[in-house]
């Protein structure tokens, strides 16, 4: 008997240069179609939210459904749809400062701008995030000012992590902003063991760990899902599945016939999967999350559907494995726009107000950046003091770095 020949099988995603991407893999779901559960529902119960998509806003920019029954008010609306128009002129900026050689490395979040922030208008002060590099809007949402991330990126004198981070890789655990790390997933066991440590104190506070769908291959996921699942830690599991990991489609991350969201079923971790480019679900479903772990009725895995729309980073080429128009045929949209038309319909926002918004916006972002630059670049060479590599460490510097650091001349 002939034995047919073992193959080889990688994914590929439908779309390459030159060949539009067929998005039907993403299985959409209407509007208002999924429906809203109690907050004590087991996690084995959420599996069809696993699977479908929440939505809220429609194709005519209206609210639908059991999720649009607890909308944000008009100035919380306002206040996302600010704080997203300011993070992506920021990021606009700031790639552009790359080009310039005024920083080394830039990532931007263009084209998911409502999860981090949809999210962070959803929770308390003091709870705390455990972001990965595309949470910007964490800060920006919470008004963090835009001089102190710059300097950052920037590396000068005025740093306030001193040199000793990446660009983007911003500390500020005053507005409930983790450290970064340039390590994949290593946030999320660490949001658990945070919310964990909160629950044994008797805290009210809760934590949130972010990661990409690339990341949902790390050995480190999957210990966070075991130990929000045995302690039932009040944690919110942030997954933002827009589509590429650097040049590698989803789908190699287990993304392909089976939601990443449905991988938290598994692990006994209510699980849902959400219109990330939805400003209104984002919210609502971040709210219905954090009330569900500070009820004690355990964590939270969230999948976003989103879409990357620039480069994975400053260094990354995307018209070299994607079609170049994928973003304006992404069947999402953009977070901006509907959340902006959906304000329109309602009479509550207006072309002119909008117009201001981007003007106001861009005029404070520029004058953080020559406010920044005037305290140097990588380009000027006017950066963090080699100085401060000798601070500290220890309380009383040794004598063999005392030396070193006189022989530097600082």
């Amino acid at each position: 008997m002939t034995q047919t020949p073992l193959k080889f099988y990688v994914p590929e995603p439908s779309g390459r240069p030159g060949q539009a991407t067929d998005f039907s893999y993403l299985r959409l779901q209407p509007a208002g179609a999924a429906r809203k559960p109690p907050i004590d529902i087991t996690p084995y119960d959420t599996r069809d939210l696993a699977i479908g998509l929440i939505r809220v806003l429609d194709e005519h920019d209206e609210a639908q459904g059991p999720w649009a029954e607890d909308l944000p008010d008009d100035d919380l609306l306002r206040r996302g749809l600010r704080a997203m128009v300011k993070t992506r002129i920021f990021d606009a900026r700031m790639v552009i400062a790359q080009r310039q050689k005024k920083t080394s490395f830039y990532m931007q979040c263009l084209g998911e701008e409502a999860i981090a922030i949809g999210q962070s208008l959803a929770l308390r002060e003091g709870d705390m995030h455990f972001p990965s590099y595309r949470q910007q809007g964490l800060l920006i949402a919470q008004d963090y000012p835009l001089f102190d991330m710059m300097c950052q990126i920037f590396s000068n004198d005025q740093d306030p992590l001193k040199g000793r981070q990446l660009p983007v890789l911003y500390s500020v655990p005053e507005k409930g902003f983790f450290t970064l790390s340039g390590n994949l997933g290593t946030q999320m066991p660490q949001a658990v063991g945070w919310a964990m440590a909160s629950a044994i104190k008797g805290d009210t506070r809760i934590a949130c760990g972010w990661i990409g769908d690339g990341a949902t291959a790390e050995s480190d996921y999957q210990t966070a899902l075991l130990f929000a699942h045995v302690y039932r830690a009040p944690v919110i599991l942030n997954v933002i599945n827009n589509q590429w990991a650097i040049s590698t489609f989803q789908s190699v991350a287990g993304g392909e016939g089976i939601t990443l969201a449905a991988r938290g079923i598994g692990s006994n971790v209510a699980s849902l999967r959400v219109d990330g480019n939805d400003f209104l679900a984002v919210h609502a479903v971040s709210r219905w999350a954090a009330e569900r772990a500070r009820n004690n009725h355990g964590a939270t895995l969230i999948e976003w559907v989103s879409y990357r729309a620039g480069p994975h980073s400053t260094s990354d080429d995307p018209s070299k494995y994607r079609p170049a128009d994928d973003w304006s045929r992404f069947p999402l949209g953009d977070p901006i726009a509907r959340l902006k038309n959906y304000m329109l319909k309602r009479d509550i926002w207006s072309e002119q107000e909008h117009q201001e918004l981007q003007k106001a916006c861009e005029a404070e972002v520029v004058a953080a950046q020559k406010k920044a630059e005037a305290h140097g670049t990588l380009a000027t060479g006017r950066t963090s003091s080699v100085a401060t590599m000798f601070e500290d460490v220890y309380k009383d510097m040794p004598e063999h770095l005392r030396r070193q650091r006189q022989e530097l001349g600082v």
